[in-house]
């Protein structure tokens, strides 16, 4: 992007986000009960909109096919009937969560007989740049409005006719309802001139999030005035364990890699200990290629990958550290615990690792050493998101460490206050 922002583009986005200013005003008083009504009619409105979003989802992927886009993104972009009902559900998992605006983090009474408690508040006006993913843009909707927040959009242009009718859709269903419809604000002009004024409207926006690959990411972190939380991308490693239940192992393994290849949750690397390899990389290997996943191996994995008839290339550093996105994945063998931790350290992004093992010593040092946002032990990395942590929709995955991290849901767009409340008291 360029240092400088075309002013009208700048004056543009200054003015959409003082309308979600004065939106959010009205949704921070709103109680819960009239917020959940709210996000059920949306969810009734997306339904119903299922033909048009479609409709608009198949010129979006039209135009992308003819653009050469990769079959990762289509993946992500593509919606469907179930895909528009699962969006349409998630607004209704949102409503039955408990409303964390107003909840008491802590509080007490002082020796000097003042009350102090500390409590949960809107953060206000929350940008949200990202790709090609058309469920973030309802997602990330719903969250804000039940988190008494509004929410300015920056989707991707590969989604711009779907962003279009499904941010449409909430408007008009949010001013039918008695809402501001400036509560769920689209940018859809100025190119990237738009999205960087959205990171550098300080005083107007109070938090931005990004989601999608490293790059993006990366240039908000740099170029952004406004507060980021950072959502990092996924190196995701599993590492089999030489006391791990081998088939356990293999069905962990394809899981997280074949469940769903292009998401940040999805394995990218395979790291075996050379104690089990002979009897687990056999298996684990024909049960990749059988279902086409390409793999980057280290040399002495090459004579197991051509065994099995497997589609694989020897890997370079930079595989190890790649997020595929894809049915591909890395494979390397490790001489112990220690070998497998060091290559986290060295090639994870601090989204999540998992070992297999049955080795209660070994699943605690890794869970202890392990410098990410989410451990699991036994468990495919699939599992890191928001609604199967029982958060229902989810804003993005946290890779930072301030604030928020980890899958972050309605608590982590919210901020704090100090209420103190005396009878009289001067200091």
């Amino acid at each position: 992007m360029s240092d400088a922002v075309d002013p009208a583009v700048a004056a543009y986005v200054t003015g959409l986000a003082e309308n979600a200013r004065e939106a959010s005003r009205r949704l921070a008083l709103m109680p819960r009960a009239e917020k959940d009504a709210a996000l059920l009619v949306l969810a009734d409105a997306v339904d119903a909109a299922t033909s048009q979003l479609l409709e608009a989802n198949a010129d979006d992927l039209e135009r992308g096919l003819s653009a050469g886009m990769p079959e990762s993104l289509q993946d992500r972009l593509r919606l469907d009937a179930d895909r528009v009902a699962a969006v349409a559900q998630a607004l209704r998992d949102v409503a039955a969560l408990p409303d964390p605006v107003g909840e008491v983090v802590r509080g007490s009474t002082l020796a000097n007989g003042l009350q102090i408690r500390q409590v949960r508040v809107p953060m206000g006006v929350i940008g949200m740049i990202y790709e090609a993913r058309p469920n973030v843009t309802v997602d990330a909707a719903g969250l804000c409005l039940k988190s008494g927040n509004a929410v300015i959009l920056r989707g991707g242009s590969a989604a711009g006719a779907t962003n279009h009718a499904l941010v449409t859709a909430l408007r008009d269903s949010l001013a039918a309802q008695g809402l501001p419809p400036d509560a769920v604000v689209l940018l859809e002009e100025g190119g990237r001139d738009a999205a960087r004024a959205l990171m550098t409207a300080r005083g107007y926006v109070d938090l931005v999030i990004p989601r999608g690959g490293a790059d993006l990411i990366q240039t908000v972190v740099r170029e952004s005035t406004v507060p980021v939380i950072e959502t990092g991308i996924g190196v995701c490693h599993v590492y089999v364990d030489r006391a791990a239940d081998l088939q356990m192992a293999e069905a962990i393994t394809l899981n997280a890699k074949t469940h769903r290849p292009s998401v940040c949750n999805a394995a990218e690397s395979l790291l075996v200990h050379r104690d089990v390899a002979g009897d687990f990389l056999p298996k684990v290997i024909a049960a990749l290629a059988g279902s086409g996943v390409r793999l980057h191996v280290a040399p002495e994995i090459q004579g197991y990958a051509a065994a099995a008839g497997a589609a694989y290339d020897l890997a370079s550093e930079t595989d190890f550290a790649t997020e595929w996105h894809g049915l591909e994945l890395s494979v390397a063998l490790v001489a112990d615990l220690d070998d497998a931790l060091r290559r986290i350290r060295q090639f994870g992004t601090g989204h999540t690792e998992a070992i297999v093992t049955d080795d209660r010593s070994a699943a605690r040092r890794f869970t202890a050493e392990v410098d990410a946002a989410v451990v699991m032990v036994n468990a495919s990395t699939r599992f890191t998101d928001g609604g199967e942590f029982g958060f229902g929709a989810e804003i993005g995955i946290s890779t930072q460490k301030l604030h928020a991290r980890g899958p972050m849901a309605l608590p982590e767009l919210t901020t704090t206050k100090w209420i103190v409340e005396g009878d009289g008291h001067v200091r």
